[in-house]
């Protein structure tokens, strides 16, 4: 039986790679291997009859190569604010079976740690964007600066394409840290924010 579902809100994406990630203009990562993942924000929406205003889930993952050459190895945050039936549609969700972006990504991680049930903090600011979930993730964003001037710059991105967003603003990590089966730390890299529509069903 096929659930209609449908999510909007805020997406804040953060990896290794440089500034702009030429994985949204599908180029390989940086480094030649991708460590990232997004932090999702559901402003309103539902999947069947069940609602998920107001939660969040993150997933980051490991990958040895590019994301589509797969083999990663993810851990999956759902808010401790939702229920059990909430927790039951985002892992339906993440795990890729009901579309939408995860039905493009997930099977590029076939180790899955969690989900873990963890308290999030948030501070929506743009790029300036704050994430804390539990003792696990911490995400600080900032703007791109000039690396001769410090100056700010404020660049953004149109991907009528994009399976995460479609128009986002680009910045650069502050701090990025993640320490929980997957653990890697790579502050002043790639970070953006934008807003997402997905629907399916």
């Amino acid at each position: 039986m096929t659930v209609r579902w449908k999510l909007s809100g805020k997406v804040l994406v953060a990896c290794n790679c440089d500034w702009g990630c030429p994985c949204n203009f599908n180029a390989l990562p940086t480094t030649g291997k991708c460590e990232g993942g997004w932090t999702w924000h559901v402003e309103e929406g539902a999947y069947g009859d069940v609602p998920l205003d107001g939660l969040n889930f993150s997933v980051y993952v490991n990958w040895p190569g590019a994301i589509h050459h797969g083999n990663g190895e993810a851990v999956v945050f759902i808010d401790e604010l939702a229920d059990d039936r909430q927790r039951s549609a985002v892992e339906t969700l993440v795990g890729g079976t009901a579309g939408g972006p995860w039905g493009v990504l997930a099977w590029t991680w076939p180790k899955v740690h969690g989900p873990y049930r963890v308290a999030y903090d948030i501070v929506f600011n743009g790029v300036n964007t704050q994430i804390k979930c539990g003792a696990f993730l911490e995400i600080e964003g900032g703007p791109i600066r000039n690396p001769v001037t410090g100056a700010e710059s404020h660049p953004g991105v149109v991907l009528p394409e994009g399976i995460i967003f479609n128009r986002g603003a680009l910045g650069a990590s502050v701090r990025f840290r993640l320490a929980r089966d997957v653990e890697y730390d790579h502050s002043g890299k790639y970070l953006a924010f934008g807003s997402f529509e997905y629907s399916g069903g």
